[in-house]
């Protein structure tokens, strides 16, 4: 762990140590434990949204991510619009200028094409990067988040970039396994604040938290 009079170079070296251990842990996750957790998700994201007007931004879990495509069709089902990230493509297939994501809606597993990092996106026309503020809830992606907010993420930095555009009061949640809310997490500059967490066991709770 880090602490505020560390280097920038030591609390990005304690990011990675972080990231190796906690996709480590995931990668040895039984499957039948993830589905399961997957289905807790699913309703926890539904509850979560609940009395949500404007459209919900969410993601496609990959590669052991926590969740499943189910927590995208619940929310659809319960009459929710979804919007997902589009990471920016050129037309050679590179990624494209690294500013904030655009968004796209949902419109089942069949919509989504191949991304960069291994994502899948929705193939239709995007809203802007500016959709994120339509939002009334923001579900993030994470590998962990501490008691205080802060989330590591994989360390591309495109949510770091998206996340301002958000409206100041629309809820920003990450989207963990109960064991990776963590005590404290190395924090830079750049790092967007979550107000809330979202886990199997314990579904939405508010930042900060205690871990008692």
């Amino acid at each position: 762990m880090t602490t505020p009079g560390d280097s920038p170079n030591a609390t990005r070296t304690s990011k990675k140590v972080w990231r190796t251990q906690l996709l480590d842990e995931r990668r040895a996750l039984p499957a039948e434990l993830h589905e399961s957790e997957a289905e807790l998700l699913a309703a926890a994201a539904v509850a979560a949204a609940a009395g949500a007007t404007d459209p919900v931004c969410c993601y496609v879990p990959i590669a052991g991510e926590p969740g499943s495509i189910r927590m995208l069709d619940a929310l659809r089902e319960a009459g929710h619009e979804v919007l997902l990230p589009v990471v920016p493509i050129d037309r050679a297939g590179s990624l494209g200028p690294r500013g904030p994501m655009n968004w796209a809606p949902y419109e089942g597993v069949d919509s989504l094409l191949s991304g960069p990092y291994g994502l899948r996106q929705p193939a239709g026309p995007g809203w802007g990067p500016a959709a994120v503020a339509t939002a009334d809830l923001v579900l993030v992606p994470a590998l962990g988040v501490d008691r205080r907010g802060v989330r590591l993420g994989r360390g591309a930095g495109w949510y770091d970039r998206t996340l301002p555009l958000a409206r100041p009061t629309t809820p920003l949640v990450a989207v963990v396994r109960d064991c990776e809310v963590l005590p404290a997490l190395p924090m830079e500059r750049h790092d967007i604040l979550m107000t809330g967490v979202l886990t199997p066991q314990h579904g939405l709770r508010a930042i900060p938290l205690s871990l008692d």
